[in-house]
């Protein structure tokens, strides 16, 4: 269990199962993650030194969250889902089970990422010496289920990326993304409008 102290008086914030790790240290210099207000870490999950949280944090069982990353308030991070670190996410994000978030992502607020949807951040895998960079996820975005973003790509607000779609280029704001390699379409009437996270 967190607190904060006032006046002495210990005052509980967030909850965290006993078999749930929250503080991993990974250097001499790393400090203890911040976690705001009325979270839920659950059995298995392991939260990083150098981590910041908001408010309304939950996660399901074995989830990862990975040193130098920021949280906003209200985030799910599901169960089994990676956040690998180097990473900043907004506010209202739900990351669904199996999701895999790699270091150097943005992603924005009022953002879905469905069941095992996958970002990268290398474009050529241990073949070739280059920077990484993940993905970024403008605010509104919807990933659907077993969706792939490769490196690089800026998916644009209120963009709605199919289940099982391959996302190789930007997403214009407002459009659906559907196929591998996904192309792009008008947004549906019916997938118009915000997330509602």
């Amino acid at each position: 269990m967190g607190d904060d102290t006032t006046d002495g008086t210990a005052l509980e914030r967030w909850t965290a199962d006993e078999t749930a790790v929250v503080g991993y240290s990974y250097s001499d210099e790393s400090t203890p993650p911040v976690i705001g207000g009325e979270g839920t870490i659950r059995a298995g999950t392991i939260i990083y030194d150098d981590v910041v949280i908001g408010d309304g944090f939950a996660t399901g069982h074995h989830a990862l969250v990975r040193e130098l990353t920021e949280l906003g308030d209200d985030v799910l991070v599901g169960t089994n889902a990676v956040i690998d670190g180097r990473t900043t996410i907004g506010s209202h994000v739900s990351l669904q089970t199996g999701v895999y978030v790699p270091s150097h992502t943005e992603i924005g607020d009022n953002v879905f990422c469905g069941p095992h949807a996958v970002l990268t951040n290398d474009p050529y895998p241990i073949r070739q010496e280059v920077d990484l960079a993940g993905p970024t996820l403008a605010d509104g975005v919807s990933i659907g289920a077993n969706a792939t973003v490769l490196p690089g790509v800026t998916v644009g607000e209120g963009a709605f990326v199919a289940a099982g779609a391959v996302v190789t280029e930007d997403v214009p704001p407002a459009t659906l993304a559907v196929g591998a390699p996904a192309t792009h379409r008008d947004l549906p009437a019916e997938l118009r409008g915000a997330n509602n996270i």
